[in-house]
């Protein structure tokens, strides 16, 4: 049975993906702008509807870690049939969140299982989680798995069970731009860049092949080394980043779902961040 705290962790969540949906820009992703275009405001508007749709299925995760109370195979277990489940919901409500449904669950179990553990301590709880099998889980290889295997990356699967390094990332990144002034979209910008830059997202490899990931790679660095988003000169990068990206329809989906990992991290209480 789910209680209050199990849905505020679930809205935390939807909360940090709605959050992530609602920064721009975001090169290669859709973001507000898409809205005043004709050809994207469905894909947008379902995806902000349908972030929506995670909730009960976030919480419900968060009411399985509090009963099992350890990152214990049959948790794993309950936690991939919910997934399941919760994807199938936010299909009929539009689609999409599946790379952040896939973190967010494994985190928002995590911060269950201790409520008083800190962002760190949860990504390394996720970890634990993460390294079990999920037994119910489909035989058949997903294209991420797949992409992963052929390129040797370590994709979705890999980056949980290594106890999300780059949410982690992240989260360093959104301290050291907000200390240093910027405003809280660049903060966050900021983020979303440090993880597109060393990320070996799989949904890159599959439309863009290891050069084009690299490409996209060389271009989110060369942002952050021009100051980030808080200078000019970086902005100006990240607008010839954002063109070329939408240009060739290559998308850093992978990242955006970290970056929301990262948002729901952030949004724990401030004395248990360390």
């Amino acid at each position: 049975m789910r209680s209050r705290e199990d849905e505020t962790l679930a809205q935390a969540a939807v909360d940090a993906l709605t959050g992530q949906l609602a920064l721009a820009p975001k090169p290669g992703l859709p973001d507000p702008r898409d809205l005043a275009a004709r050809t994207t405001r469905r894909d947008h508007c379902s995806l902000r509807w349908s972030a929506k749709a995670l909730a009960p299925g976030l919480a419900a995760m968060a009411a399985a870690a509090r009963r099992v109370g350890e990152p214990t195979p049959q948790l794993r277990a309950e936690l991939g049939a919910i997934g399941r489940c919760t994807e199938h919901s936010v299909g009929l409500a539009g689609g999409g969140h599946r790379g952040a449904l896939w973190a967010l669950g494994l985190l928002v179990a995590a911060a269950a299982l201790d409520p008083r553990a800190g962002a760190r301590e949860v990504a390394a709880t996720a970890k634990r989680i993460a390294a079990h099998t999920d037994r119910g889980g489909p035989r058949r290889p997903s294209r991420g798995s797949s992409v992963s295997a052929k390129y040797g990356a370590a994709g979705a699967r890999g980056e949980a069970k290594a106890g999300f390094p780059h949410v982690r990332r992240a989260l360093d990144t959104l301290a050291a731009a907000r200390s240093a002034g910027a405003t809280e979209e660049q903060a966050r910008l900021d983020a979303l860049l440090t993880v597109m830059s060393t990320l070996q997202d799989t949904e890159l490899l599959h439309t863009a092949g290891p050069m084009g990931l690299r490409h996209v790679q060389a271009g989110a660095r060369a942002i952050l080394e021009a100051g980030g988003t808080a200078t000019q000169t970086g902005r100006d990068a990240l607008s010839a980043l954002d063109t070329d990206l939408h240009t060739r329809a290559w998308s850093p989906r992978g990242s955006a779902g970290l970056l929301t990992g990262a948002l729901f991290l952030d949004a724990l209480p401030v004395g248990s961040r360390a």
